[in-house]
This record gives structure tokens, sequence and C-alpha cells, in this order.
């Protein structure tokens, strides 16, 4: 059984109340100890980072349970890891590729006027314009994550078209405005879903 796909972390639902959270294999093993095989085929359990709903079989016992999640994996012991490649002992090498980069006469001229260099210069630029990226692409991952959730178990609840304008205008006031008087529960796991979804000055 594969660990990556037993130790996701994800929260069980049953209707709109949670019963159990954790990683899959926690969650698993403790609702099928717990309910009965009524409960468990309304049983509802996402993953805490996409908001995508799980599907588990829970025929048979619990270990049989836990052994069927890692079976869409395969068995990787005769491919992947046999291809891993050769750690070489020494110095690691810097990476650095040389390559034309084609600017204005006034733009050379600003760059070389600057502390280190061009070089080093275009390394910084390089460097903060890819944390920009790196934040807008968190917020989008969590803005999806959470209209994953939000449309599976809350799609009819009051208000949620609004609520979903405002999460993905980046309105955190007015989103939690929305869902004010939803079920608890449910409230909080979208609360929790989406608090990446906003810049960082709203939180």
């Amino acid at each position: 059984m594969r660990d990556s796909q037993t130790n996701v972390y994800c929260t069980a639902f049953l209707g709109v109340r949670i019963v159990a959270s954790g990683t899959l294999r926690h969650v698993v093993s403790t609702v099928k100890d717990a309910l009965d095989e009524g409960d468990l085929a309304q049983l509802l359990i996402f993953d805490d980072t996409t908001g995508k709903q799980i599907d588990v079989d829970f025929r048979g016992e619990t270990n049989d349970v836990l052994l069927r999640l890692g079976e869409p994996f395969g068995d990787l012991s005769g491919t992947e890891m046999n291809h891993q490649p050769t750690r070489r002992v020494g110095r690691p090498k810097l990476g650095v590729v040389s390559g034309e980069v084609t600017l204005l006469p006034q733009d050379w001229e600003w760059l070389k006027s600057q502390p280190g260099g061009a070089s080093v210069t275009l390394r910084k630029l390089v460097g903060e314009a890819r944390r920009a990226g790196g934040k807008q692409s968190k917020i989008r991952e969590a803005q999806e994550a959470t209209y994953n959730f939000m449309t599976a178990m809350a799609g009819n609840f009051h208000q949620y078209e609004e609520a979903l304008r405002a999460l993905y205008a980046g309105d955190l006031d007015r989103f939690y405005h929305f869902i004010d008087d939803w079920t608890p529960d449910i409230r909080n796991h979208i609360k929790k879903l989406a608090s990446n979804s906003f810049p960082e000055g709203d939180l």
C-alpha cells in the first residue's frame, strides 16, 4: 500500500456534520468502526487540499478497505524505484545557463548601474517575479479547492452564488458575510479551505 494515498489529509461528512478528519487511513479506520452500513453508504470524504471527493469502497473488514486504497497506484517496486538517478559525491553543479537577453539601450544602462551589475539584478527580478507568481498560484489553488467543496456540499445553500463571486473577487468580508448562517461544520470547513484564497492583507 502506498503511503501517499493513505496519508492524504481529508475530512468525512455524514450529512452536514463532520464525523472524522485526519489522514485517509485514520478517517477510514474511524468511520468503518463507528458507523453502520447505512451511514457508510451516505458518507462523503473530501481531500483537504483539493476539496474533491475521495471515493472509498467500504466492503469487507477495515483491513480490506485500507488495502484497496493503494490499488489504483499499482506496485512501484519494479519500475520507478529502479530508475532513481545515482547521486554523485562532491559539490553540486550550480546550474548556471547562459542565454541571450534582448533589451533596449536604456534598459541595459539601468541594469549596469544597479548594485552587482546586470546579471545579479536580472536574477533578483526573476526571483521576485517567481515569488509573486507562486503567491497567485497558491491563491488559485485555494479558490479551486473551496469551489470544489462548496459545489458538492453547499450548492443549494442560500447566497451560494454570491459567496462564490466574493471568493473569486478576493473580498474576504463579503465572503464571510454570505456564508455566516450556513451549517456550522460546512461553514467552518469552507473557511479552512479558503484560508489562502485572499491577499495576505485581508486576513
